[in-house]
């Protein structure tokens, strides 16, 4: 009889995931906060940076790493945030619930 405490442990089988990783809804609509907080003083260049997210969303759509229901949420807030004057630009900023996902206007 053979015992020994001390046995080489098992190599187990792993298996390594080798799909990229893909932004999540709330990467996308941080991302989007982030520009348009650092550009709070400043809404005409938070809303040109908008545009050029608007391009890379148009890209991501196409490379499948987004989906149509995001891409369209995205793009209804950038909708109004390309809209909104001075005042309304900080309104936006400041309401919480236009950033959390599942947004729809009133």
């Amino acid at each position: 009889m053979k015992w020994w405490p001390f046995k080489k442990p098992q190599k187990k089988d792993i298996k390594h995931d080798s799909k990229i990783h893909v932004k999540g809804t709330r990467i996308w609509l941080q991302n989007l906060q982030e520009v348009c907080e650092k550009n709070f003083d400043t809404p005409h260049e938070g809303k040109r940076l908008i545009r050029q997210m608007q391009i890379e969303w148009k890209e991501a759509a196409k490379l499948k790493e987004i989906d149509q229901e995001l891409i369209e949420g995205l793009d209804r807030r950038a909708f109004y945030l390309l809209k909104a004057d001075a005042k309304e630009w900080n309104e936006l900023l400041d309401n919480l619930k236009f950033w959390r996902p599942g947004w729809k206007a009133d």
